[in-house]
């Protein structure tokens, strides 16, 4: 069994010019190696995306054209980040959305890369676990945390806040194989993470907005949550049927 302490992992976290691994490009990629008690190797990197950065997404990391003019590209770095990720769990925050920007970026570049065996922690799932946040924003889980803030929403400073966020969620659990295991079943929500009904429980919101939520492409985590909102609201019909006399006049 592999006891948690004894564990190395890595933390990754790519700033982009955009949420669409197709069509938009990293700008700055940041890696940690680290045991819960140290890290051992780190590499950071700003990103020429050869395109323009838009301005939202400027607005939230505040890296700017001028900032990645002269910087390497993707294809001159993807070789050490790959060394640095090859044989780790990752861990990261929404890990997903900067592997699927990583392994685009390698397609791009005919870098040959997959992450499919790879094991990943994502901290927003066990965050999600946890529960005792009101929100499971990086930022308000350093803030719940009472951990140090590192500056401005930059990769590496998302990395280092990631993984003091990472070793509080991981408490509870003694081996990597433990923590594994829960992640693979859904957890259940309390509100409703997203769009207009943000941070609103799934026992307010209107059953027909519930229906479509559950046929949509979203997490496992949330597609769970609206079903069992769903079979709740379903239940509880049927024993009010069955309490009436006169529903089936």
């Amino acid at each position: 069994m592999g006891n948690l302490s004894k564990e190395t992992f890595i933390c990754l976290d790519c700033e982009t010019t955009g949420l669409d691994p197709k069509t938009d490009r990293i700008i700055e990629v940041a890696v940690a190696k680290f045991t819960l008690s140290e890290t051992l190797e780190t590499f950071q990197s700003l990103i020429d995306p050869e395109c323009q950065i838009s301005e939202t997404s400027m607005a939230i990391h505040h890296i700017s054209q001028n900032m990645v003019e002269g910087q390497p590209k993707i294809q001159e770095v993807l070789p050490q980040i790959m060394k640095l990720l090859d044989k780790y769990t990752i861990i990261g925050h929404g890990i997903q959305f900067d592997l699927n920007f990583l392994a685009e970026s390698a397609k791009r570049n005919q870098f040959p890369v997959s992450f499919a065996s790879t094991t990943t922690i994502d901290t927003l799932r066990l965050a999600r676990l946890y529960g005792e946040s009101p929100t499971n924003s990086l930022e308000k889980l350093r803030e719940h945390f009472n951990i140090e803030p590192e500056g401005a929403h930059r990769a590496m400073n998302d990395v280092i806040v990631n993984i003091s966020v990472f070793k509080y969620l991981a408490q509870s659990f003694k081996t990597i194989e433990q923590l594994l295991e829960r992640l693979k079943k859904p957890i259940l929500l309390k509100t409703m993470p997203l769009g207009k009904y943000k941070g609103r429980p799934f026992g307010e919101l209107p059953l027909e907005y519930l229906q479509w939520v559950s046929h949509a492409d979203f997490d496992q985590d949330l597609i769970f949550s609206v079903r069992t909102e769903i079979q709740k609201r379903k239940k509880g019909n049927r024993f009010l049927e069955a309490a009436n006399p006169f529903s089936q006049l």
